[in-house]
């Protein structure tokens, strides 16, 4: 799979399934969308604000499934082990189907093969936060601290192979500096370790939101192509190094083989749901999440780019997962 393309072993997977479905049938009975990470996380802050929506749109219940561990992994092979008839959903992170391929020797699940796209949902950036009691204020001075720093700045990650982790990767490559890494269990860790001086600084994702607005983490830069609109005054860090984007989105998918017109409903349906103001607005306020709306083309373009950057990535780290 390092060598093929995932847009390509995608268009390839075949129709399966009970031929009923594509004719009005669907969905006749409730709808489980699986969440492969725990509780309060953002992805599980999505699938809460959208279900019941959801729901209504298709006419029968959305049921919520938290299924978390192994970066995703768990919930990732339970739904790709499911009837493909489109009663079972995986929301899925970007790094489940763009860095765990690259990360683990034998992952669980085959996601090229395993498992398709069915409709993109948000996309979200992360903030670079330090803690208060750094004299760093802004971007610049956060380099040039790390720079001068002996021994190294010492920054917190959700994990070895998180986004939080590749984003400072990426910071350290561009602006020529060095810092340790001491990944965490997850972003609420990570954030309390750095809120308490034990570690400098992080790139900080939803969760970590009102730490930074209550002043308990200072905010100096954000990670997309755009400046946020939660955090209007933090530049981009393509402001200072341009070309620099890290964007986290998630995602709907089901198990390789779900009939077309099932995929076309649900596609249609999570696109209205996104498409109502009501929604937009809880999104924004729980987390900072922002709609993505795209053609199946579109999002496998997408899954394909960010496979083929954090390859390149995570070669030159030299990490591994087991």
């Amino acid at each position: 799979m390092r060598r093929r393309s995932l847009v390509a072993a995608t268009a390839a997977l075949p129709v399966l399934g009970h031929p009923a479905l594509g004719q009005g049938s669907y969905p006749d009975r409730p709808v489980r969308i699986i969440v492969p990470f725990p509780p309060a996380g953002a992805a599980d802050v999505l699938a809460r604000i959208i279900s019941g929506r959801l729901g209504e749109r298709l006419g029968q219940p959305v049921v919520v499934e938290n299924r978390g561990g192994s970066n995703g992994q768990i919930g990732a092979e339970a739904a790709a082990r499911s009837r493909p008839d489109g009663y079972t959903l995986l929301l899925g992170q970007d790094t489940m189907f763009t860095a765990n391929p690259w990360l683990y020797e034998r992952p669980a699940v085959n996601v090229a093969t395993e498992l398709m796209p069915v409709a993109s949902l948000v996309a979200n950036q992360l903030v670079l936060a330090v803690n208060p009691r750094q004299p760093a204020r802004n971007l610049a001075e956060f380099v040039e601290l790390a720079r001068r720093a002996d021994p190294p700045l010492a920054y917190a990650s959700l994990g070895t192979g998180s986004q939080h982790q590749f984003a400072m990767e990426m910071l350290m490559r561009r602006a020529g500096i060095t810092l340790l890494h001491v990944p965490f269990r997850g972003g609420a860790p990570a954030a309390t370790a750095t809120v308490a001086g034990d570690t400098a600084a992080l790139f900080a994702g939803a969760s970590s939101l009102p730490l930074i607005r209550e002043g308990q983490l200072r905010g100096l830069a954000v990670t997309g192509r755009r400046r946020a609109a939660n955090f209007p005054e933090l530049p981009t860090v393509a402001e200072t190094y341009p070309g620099y984007e890290l964007t986290i989105w998630l995602g709907l998918f089901a198990p390789a083989g779900v009939p077309t017109p099932v995929v076309e409903r649900l596609r249609d349906a999570a696109n209205a749901v996104l498409g109502e103001p009501e929604i937009r607005a809880r999104l924004e306020t729980g987390g900072g999440l922002e709609p993505l709306v795209t053609t199946q083309a579109e999002f496998a373009a997408l899954i394909q780019a960010d496979y083929e950057k954090y390859g390149a990535l995570i070669r030159d780290i030299g990490i591994r997962v087991e």
